[in-house]
């Protein structure tokens, strides 16, 4: 076999790749993790995580990640910082594309995770992290007693903001029109709520905010009326983004079975796909948790399940 050939190859990193890299690596198996386009995934882009055991004062998820990277490659995992940008599952071993070079492997490990979708503003990623979120669950503790905006009219928007009313004093939800796609019932427990209310027929045109000595804090929007497109400033603490998450699965459109949404199916209690040794964990196979505990827990899963299936295969 060439120097591409791999036992396992995992594709994408975060928490899923990480364990699953872990766990792989200290069974001698040598795993080789792609990283892809955002090494160590959604988690790069946070600051404080709190809700991670064995981190009893919080710790950054840059840092975190890093960590997790190392722990790894202790025990013999191997980095590429390239993309995966084709793979053919047709026959074994699979063979997989970072743009010219072509690699193949045994067993694959799908970790890509999801994206959270964006409004797309000049200043949205400038302070994310720093007031602007698109996780209520990751973030909501630090906005304890105060007023805090989501954006969105489906049930992403809805199911974050009446977390959310169980820290912030008050959560107003703006949506560009009068009508929800949110299903009746998360529409109607929203409605309920006496701490949230609803800015309708606005869009947000930009995120606003301070910063002082490399301190940046958002300190508020600017709203747009989508009736006769007046503008105005809205001051709040905190921006939730809830139009929904995107998963990374395109390059694997025609070969693993997804759900509606593009999430990979993967066989009740595994993280097996309909591919025999092609096994998915973390976000890209869950659009219901979605937490970093949760990724790492299933990239355990999918270790174990590509280990024991490749005994099995020898």
């Amino acid at each position: 076999m060439s120097d591409n050939h791999h036992k396992v190859i995992i594709i994408g990193s975060g928490p899923a790749g990480f364990t699953a890299a872990l766990y792989n690596a200290r069974a001698n198996l040598k795993p080789v993790i792609f990283e892809g386009m955002q090494p160590g995934g959604q988690l790069t882009i946070t600051t404080e995580v709190e809700n991670y055991p064995g981190f009893e004062h919080g710790i950054q998820g840059p840092e975190l990640m890093e960590i997790m990277r190392k722990q790894a490659h202790r025990f013999g995992a191997t980095s590429l910082y390239k993309e995966i940008t084709e793979v053919d599952f047709s026959q074994r071993p699979f063979k997989l594309k970072s743009y010219d070079e072509e690699y193949t492997a045994d067993a694959v490990i799908v970790s890509t995770g999801a994206s959270a979708k964006l409004l797309g503003l000049e200043n949205e990623k400038k302070y994310m992290g720093y007031g602007v979120s698109a996780c209520a669950t990751c973030d909501g503790f630090f906005f304890k007693n105060q007023k805090v905006l989501v954006v969105g009219g489906g049930d992403t928007a809805m199911e974050e903001a009446n977390y959310l009313t169980t820290h912030a004093s008050e959560v107003t939800i703006v949506h560009r029109r009068e009508g929800f796609r949110a299903s009746n019932i998360m529409l109607e427990r929203a409605k309920k709520n006496p701490k949230i209310k609803f800015l309708l027929n606005k869009t947000i045109k930009d995120v606003i905010g301070v910063e002082n000595n490399g301190i940046k804090k958002m300190t508020g929007v600017i709203l747009e009326d989508t009736k006769d497109d007046s503008t105005s400033e809205y001051l709040t603490d905190g921006l939730f983004i809830g139009i929904g998450h995107q998963p990374n699965t395109k390059i694997f459109k025609g070969w693993l079975d997804m759900d509606d949404h593009g999430y990979l199916k993967v066989k009740p209690g595994s993280t097996y796909t309909n591919i025999e040794g092609v096994f998915a964990a973390g976000d890209v196979a869950d659009s219901k948790y979605r937490q970093a505990v949760t990724a790492a827990g299933t990239g355990c899963m999918a270790a174990l399940d590509a280990e024991r299936w490749l005994e099995a295969q020898e």
